[in-house]
């Protein structure tokens, strides 16, 4: 049986929609950190055995990058959270909740 993912966006998908990028526990250090801050960014990663979380996109669908908790090992799949509600989280910023419409704006219907 394939594997699936949930799509917070279109739901239930088989994983061949998706595309991996990698670890999305890594975060980006200050334009002027020094070299070795950045150098780890960049070329060091660990090979985790077990539940890590990944940037997917879901290439073959709405195109929206997500976070995919994933056990590296039985490719379980645990949790998945659009990219953009995971970096504002992370951040400690609230997500972006939708405006209400407002009454009484545009033109009346008859």
């Amino acid at each position: 049986m394939a594997s699936l993912i949930t799509c917070p966006h279109c739901g239930v998908r088989p994983k061949e929609e998706f595309t991996i990028r990698g670890d999305a526990s890594p975060v980006r250090p200050a334009p002027a950190a020094e070299f070795a801050a950045w150098d780890e960014y960049v070329h060091i990663r660990d090979n985790v055995r077990g539940v890590m979380k990944e940037h997917w996109q879901h290439s073959g669908g709405c195109r929206r990058w997500l976070v995919v908790e994933r056990d590296t090992f039985t490719h379980d799949v645990h949790g998945v959270t659009d990219a953009a509600d995971f970096t504002k989280a992370r951040a400690g910023k609230p997500a972006k909740a939708e405006k209400p419409a407002k009454a009484g704006k545009g033109r009346a219907k008859a």
